[in-house]
């Protein structure tokens, strides 16, 4: 059957000539090399742009990371490096190098990624680092790509970056040292155009899967058709030609004939290229009647040089392309150009991208023609509502087979209409309408075969989830203005499996979101914890990523940074760093610490109870060897005698006392009480309160004993012995001495019945060692004459009011010294 023939008018907006950069490694190397080899963002130093004459000498031994680009450095000398050798990533681009200095990566054999391009080498310096992964050289002075002996060490190289103006040659030994090697990428030429390359020299790196070649081709074709003839010797399945032709190239003859006879090449990428439409015809010819699967023609400048337009011939034979890329067109003349095709070439694309292109509008057979069509790309177009379902459109099918649209940075507005249009293509399963500017003003009917849908980067607010359809498992609303996050707006969406919320202001993670929820994208909002009970409801989760929030380090996130399974988080933990307090701000998540104690409450009252328990039991152990039952009963005593001396210190000094002295003796010592002291006393018309004859039966000993002390003038103490092995002499000792504090200070006196060694004491006698040591106190002798002295000092001190008096007795005393033999002198105390 005949093919048919269909003119195609593709809608180009025209603009200007644009002049693009340098295409090389830099965005490759950074990307791939800072995520590969940071750990840490303290390990991490950019130096760039400083106006640094030498490489400092104080950095960081732990570094990973180090930028050295945009610096007058000239040289590099190994000094600065010896100590690095955590070294992963180093780039010294634009810094007008001239040397590096032999045994300067000796000391960072850690190195995977080194980009020294774009300097004034003029040599290729010789490198021994097993590690590395990625080598960009371009940009340099060096006349020859004659590759040192010491690449045979990258065992490890994969891609390689040589370009330099001065090499105008390749021969045939230049790669000889790579020839064994394991690099899979080649992007090889300095922009200009060579005179000579010995056929047979890339053929000789075997393992090469993809070359990028930035060498133009307009005066010698003869020498591209033999490199491509070495290509094919290859593992190479994708060839990147970039800037193959100059501006205002007038191409003759088929220098692509070769792509025919070359099944490996799956993949062409036409970049930075003035094409003609006369030489578009030839190449696309070629590129049907190959074995390309995906052709790609990227920032080119599109010529239309022939009066029909691009005219496609029709061809017998199967064609295996189903992929085509056109990303940034500008086209020279001021109108749309024209592309005439036969139905055979395009049916059978399933892939289609047309972007950066300014098309307004899609034509109208497009949609109906295009039967296989599985995925379309217009993004970064003009386009509108109407200008991609054109009123002035008739049609019976639309895209009968499309399952993915994107429709990304056009000039999309009202998604009721885009989801009702939706319903025309009955296989779509996702839409992508970021970067447009989507407004919700109506209600949204969308088809039940749509299952993902991206609005990111259009002002939506929180309303948004109102608009969408229950059937969707995966939703974009990155940057959309969203504040909140509630569990109702979740639970209207059963089969949600991805959610991506990146760039929001969202502060709070639900409790429960979806339990079908395999991932989960919260980057960059206002999130300060992430908690347990907030992901509890996610048992399907397997991928959050929630860096790049203001979190607060402290009990709240000791759950999230210790014990959850980092394995969840891409982003971990460069993207991850304390905002408050004001102490950690900054401080890599990974590296606060808090302990597990001060933040588990239940953990601290499971060592707090057991810890109490034993300090309790070691405080009443102490409690009881030291006597504290005892001390504590003083207490209380005490401070009822307190109470009682407050409410009776105003009448103390007019009260008429009972008794001259209390006796407070041991029951042991009743028989010399009641033989001697009693009579001695009493005979001499004193009054006595002794506690076997004057305590009132009945009555709480204690309450009689402070009683009897109150109502003596004199509290006289017996001591001996037994008297400190007594609890009640204590107690009689404890309220004597008190009530002499508050009332009468000289109310106390002790007489020593015999003596008592100092290391006998009992603790809780140990205040009476310091009251002997201060007051008078009697000894009683055993001598009878000494016996007579000693009643008439102890009378004397029950009859006398004052110390004055006393003094004045002791006086007397003295005076009939004569009848006193000398050595009963130290009674006298």
């Amino acid at each position: 059957m005949a093919s048919k023939s269909v003119q195609v008018v593709l809608l180009l907006w025209t603009t200007t000539v644009l002049s693009w950069g340098t295409f090389g490694l830099a965005e490759l190397i950074e990307d791939q090399g800072y995520a590969s080899c940071v750990t840490s963002r303290r390990r991490v130093q950019n130096l760039s742009g400083q106006n640094l004459t030498n490489v400092p000498l104080d950095l960081n031994n732990d570094m990973q990371y180090l930028d050295l680009s945009h610096n007058p450095l000239v040289k590099l000398q190994a000094a600065p490096f010896q100590r690095l050798s955590q070294l992963c990533f180093l780039k010294a681009t634009s810094c007008g190098l001239r040397l590096i200095y032999p045994g300067l990566f000796v000391h960072t054999q850690k190195l995977k990624f080194l980009n020294i391009s774009h300097n004034l080498l003029d040599y290729i310096p010789d490198l021994s680092l097993p590690l590395l992964k990625i080598l960009d050289l371009a940009g340099n002075q060096y006349d020859s790509y004659q590759l040192p002996g010491t690449f045979q060490m990258l065992a490890n190289l994969s891609a390689l970056y040589l370009g330099s103006v001065n090499a105008l040659q390749v021969d045939f030994n230049d790669f000889d040292s790579l020839s064994d090697g394991s690099l899979h990428h080649l992007i090889l030429g300095g922009g200009v155009e060579w005179q000579r390359y010995d056929q047979g020299s890339l053929a000789k790196m075997k393992s090469l899967q993809k070359i990028t070649l930035k060498v133009p081709f307009c005066e010698n074709l003869d020498l591209f058709e033999n490199l491509l003839e070495d290509v094919n010797k290859t593992q190479t399945t994708n060839l990147e030609l970039v800037k193959i032709f100059p501006d205002l190239c007038n191409v003759t003859g088929d220098p692509f004939r070769n792509l025919r006879t070359m099944p490996i090449v799956k993949n062409v990428t036409i970049l930075n290229t003035w094409i003609n439409s006369s030489f578009m015809m030839i190449f696309m010819k070629n590129v049907f009647l190959s074995n390309v699967v995906t052709i790609t023609f990227e920032n080119i400048t599109y010529n239309e040089d022939t009066p029909e337009g691009l005219k496609f011939p029709t061809l017998n034979h199967t064609m295996v392309i189903s992929s085509v890329i056109f990303d940034r067109v500008k086209h020279y003349q001021y109108k749309y150009p024209t592309f005439e095709m036969s139905v055979d070439i395009y049916s059978k694309l399933e892939f289609v991208k047309f972007s950066g292109t300014g098309m307004n509008i899609v034509p109208c057979n497009t949609m109906a023609s295009l039967p296989s069509l599985e995925t379309l790309d217009l993004s970064n177009n003009l386009l509108s509502d109407l200008g991609f379902w054109w009123p002035g459109c008739s049609y019976t099918s639309v895209f009968p087979k499309l399952r993915h649209l994107s429709l990304s940075k056009n000039r999309f507005v009202d998604v009721s209409f885009i989801a009702q249009q939706t319903h025309q293509m009955k296989y779509l399963e996702s839409l992508d309408l970021s970067f447009n500017s989507i407004v919700l003003d109506k209600p949204c009917f969308w088809p039940i075969h749509i299952t993902s849908l991206s609005l990111s980067n259009n002002n939506l607010g929180n309303k948004v989830f109102s608009f969408l359809s229950q059937n969707l498992q995966q939703i974009d609303l990155s940057k959309t203005g969203i504040t909140a996050l509630t569990q109702e707006d979740l639970l209207q969406f059963p089969m949600l499996t991805h959610l991506f919320l990146s760039s929001n202001s969202i502060k709070v993670i639900p409790t429960i979101l979806s339990p079908t929820l395999v991932s989960l994208y919260i980057d960059q909002n206002s999130i300060t914890s992430v908690s347990r009970e907030s992901l509890a409801g996610l048992p399907s989760l397997r991928t959050l990523k929630a860096g790049n929030n203001t979190y607060v380090c402290s009990c709240d996130s000791y759950w999230f940074i210790n014990t959850m399974n980092k394995s969840f988080l891409p982003d971990w933990p460069l993207d991850y760093t304390c905002s408050t307090p004001p102490s950690v701000a900054d401080l890599p998540m990974s590296e606060y610490r808090t302990s597990r104690m001060s933040c588990e409450a239940w953990l601290q009252a499971a060592v707090a109870l057991p810890v109490t328990m034993l300090i309790g039991l070691a405080f009443c152990s102490a409690f009881y060897a030291c006597d504290g039952v005892w001390y504590t009963k003083m207490l209380w005593m005490w401070i009822r005698v307190k109470r009682r001396g407050q409410k009776q210190a105003n009448l103390l000094n007019n009260t008429t006392f009972r008794y001259h002295s209390f006796i407070s003796y041991s029951h042991q010592d009743s028989a010399w009480v009641e033989s001697k002291l009693v009579p001695s006393l009493e005979g001499a018309g004193l009054s006595l309160c002794i506690h076997e004859r004057d305590f009132v039966p009945g009555q709480w000993i204690v309450d009689n004993i402070i009683n009897c002390v109150e109502a003596s003038y004199k509290t006289l103490f017996v001591l001996s012995n037994h008297f400190v092995q007594s609890e009640w002499c204590n107690y009689e000792l404890f309220f004597a001495q008190h009530r002499a504090i508050d009332a009468q200070q000289d109310s106390l006196v002790f007489i020593l019945l015999e003596p008592i060694p100092t290391n006998s004491l009992p603790k809780k006698f140990l205040k009476l060692r310091r009251l002997l040591m201060q007051q008078t106190y009697l000894e009683w002798p055993m001598d009878e004459r000494k016996q007579q002295v000693f009643w008439v000092n102890l009378r004397s001190m029950l009859q006398v009011a004052d110390h004055r008096i006393l003094k004045d007795m002791a006086l007397e005393l003295t005076q009939s010294a004569s009848l006193i033999p000398d050595d009963l002198d130290p009674l006298l105390k």
